[in-house]
């Protein structure tokens, strides 16, 4: 089944300005021309301040409406849970060294079984600041925009605490999610399919950031590689290299504590000295 053809119901602009007004809330994002074609790239610590109703340490499932996203374990252990419409749910054991990758459109949730910490890696640096993903909490708050925008700001609003609420009442949903799989396939694929056309059709309002996002990003890097190339053997003659240095501050994501890839400095002549120390 296409995503085209979700039965959802229909978005409507309140959902929107609640959507976008939980985005603002997230990580500002590197611009997408700083990183190599215009990914993102973000240290990842999975929450495990608490477990969650079902007794693990994890963070909130959610799904992607265009972004590609990656992880690479670099230490720890856990797991990923993924679910999409063609294979639906499975397991995949995440340990040092291993990276998995999955397209939009695939539910995932993060477990952390012992200090689970990746550098995750995002199709586009913007998208995701952009309204690109929804969390899991269910039909009913789903259909309550009110609720949905309550739930998805408590980060914002309590900080650690509201964060760990709200991958909560995630679970709480997502438990409920797992039921069908072990019960009733076909109910099952109905409510993934209801969730992943819900966010598709809200995104679908969004395309213009998108589209401003991927001719910064990807869009602006693929010219640039094209010049490149038509350019030998005469050196391309861009800019210093970069720099990023780690903040002092976290941001709290839906899957855990979040240090982005953000912030980038030329490194010239004058930093030579800086870097030694």
């Amino acid at each position: 089944m296409s995503p085209s053809s979700f039965p959802v119901p229909g978005a409507t602009a309140v959902s929107l300005v609640l959507f976008m007004t939980v985005l603002a809330a997230r990580p500002a994002p590197a611009r997408a021309e700083d990183l190599i074609s215009g990914i993102g790239l973000t240290e990842l610590t999975v929450y495990d301040q608490r477990p969650a109703p079902d007794g693990l340490m994890s963070g909130s499932p959610h799904v992607h409406a265009v972004t590609d996203e990656g992880y690479y374990v670099m230490s720890g252990k856990g797991r990923v849970e993924l679910h999409d419409l063609k294979d639906g749910f499975r397991s995949v054991d995440l340990l040092p060294g291993r990276y998995i990758q999955f397209p939009p459109g695939v539910v995932h949730r993060l477990v952390n079984a012992d200090h689970l910490v990746l550098l995750v890696v995002m199709g586009n640096a913007g998208l995701a600041e952009r309204g690109d993903a929804r969390i899991y909490f269910g039909k009913n708050v789903d259909e309550d925009p009110a609720e949905f925008a309550r739930l998805t700001g408590l980060a914002k609003a309590k900080g650690l605490e509201g964060a760990l609420d709200r991958r909560d009442a995630a679970i709480r949903a997502y438990t409920g999610l797992l039921e069908l799989w072990a019960k009733d396939r076909t109910a099952y694929f109905q409510e993934l399919a209801r969730f992943i056309g819900v966010h598709m059709k809200a995104a679908a309002g969004l395309r213009p950031g998108f589209a401003e996002a991927v001719d910064a990003g990807p869009v602006a890097w693929g010219k640039r590689f094209q010049k490149r190339v038509e350019g030998l053997p005469a050196p391309s003659g861009e800019g210093s290299p970069l720099l990023h240095t780690p903040p002092a501050g976290t941001t709290l994501g839906m899957c855990g504590i979040l240090r982005p890839v953000t912030g980038f400095v030329p490194v010239g002549p004058a930093k030579d000295a800086e870097l030694r120390k």
